[in-house]
């Protein structure tokens, strides 16, 4: 499963990521994207008019979908289950609700080797710390380049947890996934 998160620009890299994918992309995507807790509801619909995988808003007990990308509400943490997603309400973390540490550090716990995270740029250091979650279980993790995201906060935070992840412009990013998708589902034949 790929999780993906990220903050301030991320919906640049984000577009720009996800376009890359073929309809066949065979993992689960999720995504969670800092938003204000009052914003609309066009993050979903901007997403599906430009990729070609399914894209929708996870409800509490959503399953956990290949081939589609589902994308954490505002206001609510995201969180991995074994075989679906849940919504908590509980307190922000990094001032952010959702977060990407809780979030990542849910898919940790439960996919352990098997996660393949994605920071993207962002203007805190939320992030940071999930992403050495999923390293230290043995999962992969791809930081957007620094020098090349819209913030470096966030990408810059997660490489100093996060030595030696694999740093990719965005325009590279979607071709690691097919790769490690590729390479994942080779492993687990």
């Amino acid at each position: 499963m790929i999780v993906i998160g990220g903050s301030l620009g991320s919906m640049t890299a984000l577009r720009t990521i996800l376009r890359k994918l073929p309809v066949s992309f065979p993992l689960p995507i999720a995504v969670v994207v800092h938003r204000h807790r009052e914003s609309d509801d066009a993050l979903v619909p901007l997403l599906q008019r430009e990729i070609a995988l399914p894209v929708h808003e996870v409800l509490d007990k959503d399953p956990i979908q290949a081939g589609q990308v589902q994308v954490g509400p505002c206001d609510y943490h995201l969180l991995v289950e074994p075989m679906y997603f849940s919504l908590s309400t509980d307190e922000p973390v990094q001032y952010a609700r959702p977060s990407i540490d809780v979030f990542f550090e849910s898919a940790a716990d439960v996919l352990g080797s098997r996660a393949i995270g994605v920071i993207l740029t962002g203007a805190n250091r939320d992030g940071a710390r999930g992403a050495a979650e999923i390293r230290r279980r043995g999962g992969t993790i791809i930081v957007q380049d620094p020098h090349t995201a819209e913030s470096s906060i966030m990408p810059a935070a997660a490489l100093e947890t996060v030595p030696d992840a694999l740093v990719r412009r965005a325009e590279d990013i979607g071709q690691s996934l097919i790769e490690l998708a590729a390479a994942s589902l080779s492993r687990h034949d």
